[in-house]
């Protein structure tokens, strides 16, 4: 099965878990998309790889439209519940691909894309399709988790991400985003990095994840070495894991 293939059926029997995810439905990053994106109520908005539809929902009363796509049927399906559940009707929902975008250049003013890079396998392409349908002046507002720039805690970092969601293809280093987004045309103006923690046990059940599949992360991230165990802040207690961090960055590149 190839990754794609593995997001749709990770997110299409998960849906209404990523609407209601708190790590998705809350995050001071998407009151920062909003306040550092400028959007205008003419603008026309696009929502890569949606999921819950949290950005999408959130931006809706600010722009005159939203796009919402994302590759999964049933993903969408919840995230037009809830939107609209919200009294939201100015938000389109189409399946498509965040790597082959189904739309004309130059067709939005804002393209957002919120906790799904990490799903993508040709990251560059999504770049590229993202600088092709912005208006010229438009701007791309990504946020993602990050990997280390050291090797060492970026391989362990993707390690216990792929174990626990087999969807994952792998999050990026600052630097790595950085020169695949300049490479593509855009002017980065703005990087904020945040720390992000992940209650452990709500982290793994939102993949239903199988006990011996639990039971292989835990030990992995037990039996680390003692520098990574604080570089992540893994926090034990009677030999499972409570939670750990990572880092998560937010840009804003411009066309």
């Amino acid at each position: 099965m190839d990754i794609k293939a593995r997001v749709q059926q990770q997110f299409g029997k998960n849906a209404e878990k990523y609407v209601s995810s708190p790590i998705h439905a809350k995050g001071k990053d998407l009151a920062q998309m909003v306040e550092i994106s400028n959007a205008e109520p003419q603008d026309r908005l696009l929502d890569i790889a949606t999921g819950g539809g949290h950005t999408a929902n959130v931006f809706s009363p600010l722009v005159k439209e939203v796009t919402a796509l994302d590759l999964t049927s049933e993903i969408l399906e919840a995230a037009k519940r809830f939107i609209e559940g919200n009294g939201y009707h100015n938000v389109s929902f189409v399946k498509g691909d965040a790597e082959k975008l189904p739309f004309s250049e130059e067709s939005f003013e804002v393209v957002t894309c919120r906790i799904a890079p990490h799903h993508f396998p040709d990251l560059q392409s999504f770049i590229s399709e993202s600088y092709r349908v912005l208006s010229q002046g438009g701007t791309l507002l990504i946020v993602d988790n990050t990997a280390p720039e050291r090797k060492e805690y970026d391989e362990f970092y993707n390690d216990i991400e792929k174990r626990r969601d087999h969807s994952h293809y792998r999050a990026w280093k600052k630097s790595e985003w950085i020169t695949f987004l300049e490479k593509a045309g855009f002017r980065i103006e703005q990087i904020n990095v945040f720390k992000k923690t992940f209650t452990f046990d709500s982290w793994c059940d939102r993949m239903e994840l199988k006990k011996e599949e639990k039971d292989q992360l835990i030990k992995k991230m037990t039996d680390s070495p003692s520098h990574v165990k604080k570089y992540f802040s893994i926090m034990e207690k009677d030999g499972k894991v409570q939670e750990f961090s990572g880092e998560a960055v937010l840009i804003k590149a411009v066309k």
